[in-house]
């Protein structure tokens, strides 16, 4: 059965956490599997339980701590997610996107999301970064849209246009960070999947034949959400196991969590680089 978000509960939520704004968020950033680290850096923070926010879902998964970390980042007032849920969990669409919705509400413009997600380019390696140039959304196509239902008039047109889910700009200023930092930027397409298993090598293989470079189970829907309602987006993925096109290796989320550790420096100094560079955008 399908479960919508009304508007009052999105401003249930966002006036939870409106007193405890110094001033609004220039930047939400929604952190993956094993990425948190990128909320311990966040300078003068406010924390905020998620179970302290009206009506917002609470991620049951290892690796994803479940509070909100306000504070700034490289100069930036930033609202960072340290945590997300996902589909998998039970949750509905609009539960998982939620928290988009009250970023909305409070005035936030623009998206830096992030996920741990497997390669399925066979060039990519554990602890590789790749920025988004598009996504897959397999999930929404086969029917849960985080958009079917009523449309929320006050953020977004019924029908919107998704034909640049990434934002050309942000893009460019983070190719210019990780050649500033010295580190591989790869880009390519991310496909969101259901999950929680994971992918056999025939789907692997599918998947590469159709034009996916990474593969994950989250991302999509709130991307979806918040080009709906007019944030600029960027989008990153920590690469955390090698494409097993082949079927010779075993995926766990330990390894996830494990490559997540590696990851988080480079993803901190990638999105570091782009809030220092925001004004050029």
């Amino acid at each position: 059965m399908d479960t919508f978000i009304t508007l009052e509960e999105i401003n249930q939520a966002a006036e939870a956490i409106r007193p405890r704004l110094k001033t609004v968020p220039q930047v939400g950033i929604i952190l993956g599997s094993g990425l948190g680290a990128l909320a311990e850096a966040v300078e003068n923070p406010i924390r905020i339980p998620y179970g302290e926010i009206p009506h917002w879902p609470v991620s049951t998964v290892i690796g994803h701590q479940g509070q909100l970390v306000i504070g700034e980042l490289e100069g930036r007032q930033v609202m960072v997610m340290q945590g997300r849920v996902h589909y998998y969990e039970g949750y509905s669409m609009a539960q998982v996107t939620l928290p988009v919705r009250v970023m909305q509400r409070l005035g936030i413009p623009m998206l830096f999301v992030t996920n741990a997600a497997g390669a399925v380019n066979p060039d990519f390696e554990p602890g590789d970064l790749m920025l988004l140039s598009d996504h897959l959304n397999l999930l929404g196509m086969a029917g849960p849209n985080p958009l079917r239902g009523p449309n929320l008039d006050e953020f977004g047109p019924r029908f919107p246009d998704m034909s640049q889910a990434y934002d050309p700009q942000l893009r460019h200023l983070a190719r210019e960070a990780a050649q500033e930092a010295g580190f591989r930027l790869h880009e390519g397409v991310y496909v969101c999947l259901a999950g929680p298993s994971f992918e056999t090598p025939a789907d692997l293989r599918f998947l590469r034949t159709i034009g996916v470079d990474a593969v994950g189970m989250s991302t999509v829907p709130e991307v979806t959400v918040a080009r709906h309602g007019g944030m600029r987006v960027m989008g990153v993925s920590g690469i955390s196991n090698k494409a097993n096109l082949d079927g010779s290796t075993i995926t766990t989320h330990e390894e996830v969590l494990a490559a997540g550790k590696v990851m988080a420096p480079r993803l901190i100094t990638l999105v570091r680089g782009v809030l220092r560079r925001l004004g050029q955008a």
